[in-house]
């Protein structure tokens, strides 16, 4: 690693903490399924009737890739991967949800209950603060690491999913280097970049003459990368025409360049990265199955930035370096570190990497980062309570937090509060009582 400043350098020493997620039971309580059971082993499961699952069900109605559970330290959550039927939760339609314990989730005809185990469930991390063009500390980073590492000790085709800007080809380029190709090349191709009808020569290369304007013979990224690894970013944009194509490559290890008729066999290690959920699009089938699996062999989930605040002070040193910025004092003081952290940084290290540029080219920080609201992230649904009751639970918080916002910002003046609110003064005293502010 380069050279870190003392305060980075101090973080890089500290102890460096496990990682646990919440272990749950799913038990299929009624469908052609019942009886059926599995603990986690994870922090992530799919339930489809495709092989591949983790939890397989026979049920016709239940799609390949139904829904999916993500573990995390305090909470379960679960995610409809656009499936034909749609998921349920304690009878209500969900997309994103979490889970109480004794959910029961209905995919398909099949009901399946849902139970937190006593015990967290142990991940594997690696004891490095540092794997390739990676840093961090963080727990979420360093489960990142061992999974880099292991896809690094053999070629099998590599899956990383992740927000925009959350560093997925920088994982591509740290598996590259950690493995034994690290001598070869390691080629980039972003398949949503690239128009449709070039796209297949940047992939396959093409011979002179194989059409209008092919005036020389072409290489494509597959030969270019020889003894290396590419990365096929943005792979959920590849056209659905060119999709077997390439599964006939992975499959048989060699190609045809466009017009022509040799078969060239190919040495490349092959990695794809994708911002979408590539199960969810062979549900909606605009991604064929079969590349899906031959792609996602090994999976690496990337976190968003907001998932790993411990790795803030480390990472924007890291991107200095890299970008070749001058590092000035206030850059490594605490204060500014503290202040990166009160951001949402919805673009990821992509986002903190243009803010960084943007202080430096202003010798100061910048004005306060704009820092939109968090997801709005909904309890878990309480049946045993009375419609009004749970939306009255829910919404009084946000309430009182208006009310006190609103008093702050006009010096605790209650007509003029009432006033920029667009509430008669009656109802905002009777707000301001019922809350305990009045």
């Amino acid at each position: 690693m380069d050279a870190l400043s003392p305060l980075t350098e101090s973080l890089v020493g500290m102890p460096l903490s496990d990682l646990s997620v919440s272990q749950f039971t799913v038990a299929v309580i009624e469908g052609p399924d019942r009886g059926q059971t599995i603990t986690s082993k994870d922090d992530r499961l799919i339930i489809g009737t495709d092989d591949s699952a983790g939890f397989v069900m026979r049920d016709p109605a239940v799609s390949r890739f139904h829904c999916e559970l993500v573990a995390r330290a305090d909470r379960v959550t679960i995610c409809d991967l656009d499936s034909k039927n749609g998921t349920t939760v304690d009878g209500v339609s969900i997309g994103t949800a979490r889970l109480a314990s004794s959910a029961i989730i209905g995919v398909g005809r099949t009901r399946i209950r849902f139970t937190l185990a006593d015990e967290a469930l142990p991940l594997p991390l690696s004891n490095r603060s540092a794997v390739g063009v990676l840093v961090g500390i963080s727990p979420a980073m360093r489960r990142v690491f061992a999974l880099v590492e292991g896809a690094a000790k053999s070629d099998a085709s590599v899956l990383i999913e992740g927000e925009t800007g959350t560093g997925k080809e920088a994982a591509a380029e740290s598996i590259h280097r950690e493995s034994a190709r690290r001598d070869g090349p390691f080629l980039v191709l972003d398949c949503g970049s690239i128009p449709r009808e070039l796209l297949e020569s940047e992939l396959f290369g093409h011979e002179k003459g194989a059409f209008t304007g092919a005036n020389t013979l072409r290489i494509g990224i597959f030969e270019a990368a020889c003894g290396g690894s590419i990365l096929l970013d943005e792979i959920g944009e590849l056209p659905l025409d060119l999709q077997p194509k390439l599964l006939g490559v992975l499959e048989r290890r060699e190609l045809r360049r466009v017009g022509g008729s040799t078969t060239i066999p190919i040495d490349v290690r092959v990695m794809a990265a994708t911002n979408r959920n590539l199960a969810g699009e062979v549900n909606a089938q605009r991604f064929r199955s079969d590349l899906y699996y031959r792609l996602a062999v090994l999976e690496i989930h990337m976190p968003a930035l907001r998932d790993r605040p411990d790795d803030l002070a480390l990472l924007a040193e890291h991107l200095a370096i890299r970008l070749g910025l001058p590092m000035p004092a206030w850059m490594r003081q605490p204060r500014f570190l503290v202040e990166l952290s009160h951001h949402h940084w919805p673009g990821n290290v992509r986002e903190l990497r243009n803010y960084l540029e943007r202080c430096v080219a202003f010798g100061e920080p910048t004005a306060a980062m704009p820092a939109p609201a968090r997801p709005v992230e909904l309890p878990p649904v309480d049946l045993s309570v009375p419609l009004r009751v749970a939306r009255d639970a829910w919404v009084a918080p946000f309430e009182r937090r208006y009310l006190e916002e609103s008093l702050r910002k006009h010096g605790g003046n209650k007509s003029a509060a009432a006033r920029a609110t667009g509430v008669d003064r009656l109802t905002f005293y009777r707000l301001l009582w019922k809350h305990g502010l009045g």
